[in-house]
């Protein structure tokens, strides 16, 4: 039956999306003061902070979306920082040509990860 495969359908998306997510977390650990200098850019107050915060929110909060712990709250927080990441680091009204382009890239795809959160809070 098709129904019987939906648990491992969600557990292997939980581990896909929060994968995702923790993984790019520790990855920005990497890269601290370039991104602390774009927020510094964008007007952040303590963007270092800031970044530590979003980076906390990116590891932790995937990480309870594959374990299934506190799923729906962790999922909130990985919307909240979707949106504000969003606007911070894809600004394209501020840019031209390809640039722009790439910005509303990434506009979009953050708009399909909410959607996916948003799946995996109905869950």
């Amino acid at each position: 039956m098709p129904g019987d495969s939906l648990p491992w359908v969600v557990i292997l998306a939980r581990i896909l999306l929060g994968g995702a997510f923790a993984f790019a977390g520790l990855r920005n650990l990497t890269n601290l003061p370039v991104l602390t200098s774009i927020l510094a850019g964008r007007g952040v107050p303590l963007p270092r902070v800031a970044l530590l915060a979003g980076i906390a929110v990116q590891i932790v909060c995937g990480l309870l979306v594959i374990t299934g712990v506190w799923t729906v709250a962790a999922a909130a927080g990985l919307i909240l920082f979707l949106v504000l990441a969003t606007y911070l680091f894809n600004n394209f009204w501020d840019h031209q040509g390809i640039e722009r382009g790439n910005r509303i890239n990434g506009v979009v795809s953050n708009v399909a990860l909410v959607g996916a959160f948003l799946l995996v809070m109905a869950l």
